[in-house]
């Protein structure tokens, strides 16, 4: 499950996890586990809430979170 910071217009940006990409045609995007960069909670939502769905056009833009998985590649080649 990528780890995505959401750039939304006039607020801070949201980390959290999304099952997939948004397409070209997506109206909106769901999050998972949405909270702040430094990990603390959105004042804005619910303590109980999990997942939070955000329309698309409201987002400037998005950046992939390198997860385990990438940091675990090998980085030269031995010849």
């Amino acid at each position: 499950m990528p780890t995505v910071l959401i750039h939304i217009a006039n607020e801070d940006p949201i980390l959290g996890e999304v099952e997939s990409l948004p397409g070209p045609g997506d109206q909106s995007i769901l999050v998972k586990n949405p909270r702040r960069r430094d990990g603390k909670d959105l004042h804005y939502l619910q303590a109980n809430v999990t997942d939070v769905i955000w329309p698309i056009n409201r987002i400037a833009f998005i950046e992939l979170i390198p997860g385990s998985e990438e940091e675990q590649i090998i980085g030269f080649v031995r010849e």
